[in-house]
């Protein structure tokens, strides 16, 4: 493109629409005039295809390896395609004693899987996998709209290499589908940013709606950012502005609210108790255990949480800015994440002075960066100084809104040009390699050629980019690289003489020479190459991190992505990111570590290179087989975590705590056991019992056949208490009790029938009265048969 003599203002890059009676065009209709997307170049549809399709690969690779995955849920997914009543509910087992300590909605896609193909871990995961590409796709196509196809490309890749992001969609918490709807949402609020319309103020509500049905309140992290950007940017007058939003609203109560209504005014009795509360409430669940118990740390009936300690956090890590920078959390998320805040910064700086009267295309652009921008700071602040329970693959929430600002930013800048975007990009480049070194040198033996790799990329991309910021000042005009590379896309956004003929933000524009100018070409030329040094740059440490969480087996209730990296943080047997301990942190699975065999100082207790054992490994009922263990074996070094036995839950493994059981884990369950559940099964409501969802959800998907989970997930819910136990086998409904099971901290803590007057009275009677039967190393009482 001929750059514009220096007096002379270019035209805008979009056409102003016409109106029948020659008049100006409103702000409403210069908005949708320039949100419209420019022709894309021939190279974006194979591009956005190919990107899809590395992601599908990536996401369904080897995709069985990692079994059950979460059985907890697993189990439930089993549940809900044997009986419509568990799938509304969300029960764990199909004669529905008790729900997942979590809405629904993301079982439902997988229950349909299997109740259509049959139980097996691809009908689970494929699902999760599928929403990974769909998300990568609706990321691509938002970002895209306003900012190019590169910059949606590169937004999409982003995404999908993002460690935690590669992690979740493999895995079967409910954590993948609110991450697309939570995407979902936000591209819905930008397309009503563009042209005002209410429907898209709706769908958005009911992305959110559905969210909440998936994950609660976490889904509405997000909605005071992009209602507050609403109400300042968007196209429509005030007063319709808070309508649209009143309706939005409302289609949130109803798309979210109902399932809520049903389950609070269903007759208890009829319905399955609401796991994860103290008294069969699920607002109790969603205001107490999985709402503001999140945020102060007091979540009854939980355990390794709460509490507090000095530092905040109470047993989950210590609170504070730097939380997602730490050990344990960075390599999981924090890579661009540096980036994402300076693009952001930079981005609404110069961006600051654009109105959407007589600038729609950069006002529209501004606002962009705000909802991203509000939608990250929001989640980022809550998850840095929560002290409840804090997983570390909570951070994929994170993931889209860093790959959207630094394809947003990263695109802005490529194609506005102007003499200070070398500098910024140079700037975001080296403070990424920087960042990445840091990162890497947290595995020291692992792959550790890579991190100088990356220094030496960063540093010549972000020298690059400054030597072409001062060609730019050398030949008097900014170098646009991407104006020159025939990508359909006009330079500088069509933003000459927006303040005043000849200048951009007071820097004057055009070159006033030829276009074939020496210094030009030169400039372009090395402008591509310090981008593409950038962009392999930022993604190297991702997508080795990405590679190698593909290619490791995941299973329990708490994965990580990545390598073993030193520094980490242990909790309660090292499961928890709690205390702080040295060595290296991560199981063999990415599970995390705890401490060594027998270390003497329980959760704080350094767990150098401990031995995990394989999930393969025979263990018995309600003895974890060290959590987050690979499935096909253990593959690295790391802590011992989670193991019943000795160093379980550091110096209170036994007695006392109990061990973590099969809390966070399923048991190995042999031919033998699962031929007795079986057997005579259907004559019974329960084939087994046993405490603690994980343990009863590793018989329930070995036999098909329904296993209560006394106390739920964490052993500590009241359900069923002994007086409705010792009825529920009065009345021949269960057949068998698996022993060895454990209903957390003494049982379970906290709640009317929980603690020892719950799971572990259950556990004492049952001990006593009835008939021990020992089968292939797991031990099991005869409810039929007196002792």
């Amino acid at each position: 493109m001929t750059p514009h003599p220096p007096a002379t203002p270019a035209q805008p890059s979009y056409r102003p629409p016409s109106t029948s009676r020659g008049r100006a065009p409103g702000p409403v209709a210069a908005s949708r005039a320039a949100a419209e997307p420019a022709a894309d170049p021939r190279w974006a549809r194979p591009a956005l295809w190919a990107l899809l399709l590395v992601t599908a690969v990536l996401y369904l690779w080897s995709l069985s390896a990692s079994g059950y995955a979460n059985q907890f849920y697993s189990a439930a997914v089993q549940a809900g395609s044997e009986s419509w009543k568990a799938f509304f509910f969300g029960s764990s087992d199909a004669a529905n004693s008790i729900t997942v300590d979590k809405p629904p909605a993301a079982l439902w896609p997988m229950a349909l899987s299997v109740r259509l193909f049959g139980l097996s871990s691809w009908a689970i995961l494929v699902p999760e996998a599928l929403m990974g590409v769909a998300t990568v796709g609706v990321l691509h196509g938002a970002v895209r709209r306003r900012f190019g196809a590169g910059a949606g490309l590169l937004a999409g890749g982003a995404l999908a290499v993002t460690p935690v992001a590669a992690l979740m969609f493999r895995f079967n918490n409910p954590d993948a589908l609110l991450c697309l709807l939570m995407v979902c949402a936000v591209a819905a609020v930008l397309r009503a940013l563009d042209d005002g319309r209410t429907k898209w103020l709706v769908l958005a509500g009911v992305c959110f709606g559905l969210g909440f049905l998936t994950k609660t309140l976490q889904a509405w992290l997000i909605l005071p950012a992009l209602a507050v950007v609403y109400v300042c940017c968007g196209p429509v007058a005030l007063r319709r502005r808070l309508g649209q939003l009143l309706l939005a609203g409302l289609a949130i109560v109803v798309s979210g609210g109902w399932w809520v209504a049903a389950v609070e005014l269903w007759p208890a009795a009829s319905r399955p108790y609401i796991g994860g509360s103290q008294h069969n409430s699920f607002l109790e669940l969603t205001f107490g255990y999985n709402g503001f118990g999140r945020i102060t740390g007091n979540e009854t009936g939980s355990v390794g949480g709460g509490g507090g300690r000095p530092g905040g956090g109470g047993g989950w890590g210590e609170t504070g800015i730097t939380r997602l920078f730490s050990s344990d959390m960075g390599g999981q998320i924090s890579w661009l994440l540096p980036a994402a805040l300076i693009l952001l910064v930079a981005s609404v700086w110069v961006l600051r002075r654009a109105r959407r009267a007589t600038d729609a295309e950069r006002a529209g652009q501004r606002a962009e960066f705000l909802v991203w921008g509000g939608a990250l700071l929001m989640t980022f602040t809550t998850f840095s100084f929560m002290s409840g329970i804090f997983h570390q693959y909570y951070n994929i929430a994170l993931a889209p809104y860093i790959a959207a600002l630094v394809g947003m930013g990263a695109g802005l800048f490529w194609r506005r040009g102007g003499r200070r975007a070398p500098f910024v990009l140079a700037v975001a480049v080296a403070v990424t390699a920087g960042w990445s070194f840091v990162l890497l040198n947290r595995s020291p033996e692992w792959l550790p050629w890579l991190r100088w790799t990356v220094v030496a990329l960063g540093l010549l991309s972000a020298v690059g980019l400054v030597a072409l910021g001062l060609l730019s000042v050398r030949a008097g005009a900014p170098v646009r690289a991407g104006a020159s590379a025939g990508d359909g896309e006009q330079a500088g956004d069509g933003e000459q003489a927006r303040e005043g003929a000849g200048t951009r933000d007071g820097e004057p524009v055009g070159d006033g020479a030829s276009p074939g100018r020496s210094p030009l070409r030169t400039g372009r030329r090395l402008a591509v190459l310090a981008a593409g040094l950038g962009v392999v740059t930022a993604l190297a440490g991702p997508v080795a991190y990405t590679l190698d969480t593909v290619n490791t087996p995941k299973s329990g209730s708490i994965i990580t992505a990545g390598p073993a990296v030193r520094g980490g943080m242990g909790g309660p047997g090292g499961g928890f990111p709690g205390g702080r301990r040295a060595g290296m942190w991560r199981g063999a699975n990415g599970g995390t570590g705890g401490p060594g065999p027998g270390g003497p100082q329980g959760t704080r207790q350094a767990g150098r290179q401990g031995t995990q054992q394989s999930n393969n490994q025979a263990a018995s009922p309600g003895r974890l087989p060290g959590q987050g263990q690979a499935a096909g074996g253990g593959r690295r070094a790391g802590g011992q975590g989670f193991p019943g036995g000795p160093g379980g839950f550091g110096e209170r493994g036994a007695g006392r705590m109990g061990g973590m059981g099969g809390l966070l884990n399923g048991s190995k369950v042999s031919a033998k056991a699962k031929a007795l559940l079986e057997k005579d099964a259907g004559d019974y409501t329960w084939a087994a019992a046993a405490i603690g969802s994980q343990n009863a959800a590793s018989y329930q998907l070995a036999t098909e056949k329904p296993v209560m989970a006394i106390g739920g997930f964490n052993g500590s819910d009241p359900s069923p208490t002994l007086d409705q136990f010792k009825k529920d086998v009065a009345d021949g409904k269960i057949h068998y009790f698996v022993a060895g099971g454990q209903g957390g901290p003494g049982g379970g803590r906290g709640g009317p029938g929980g603690g020892r007057g719950g799971s572990s009275k259950i556990t004492s009677w049952v001990e006593k009265t009835f008939e021990k039967v020992t089968v292939g190393g797991a031990t099991f009482y005869d409810l039929t048969r007196k002792a």
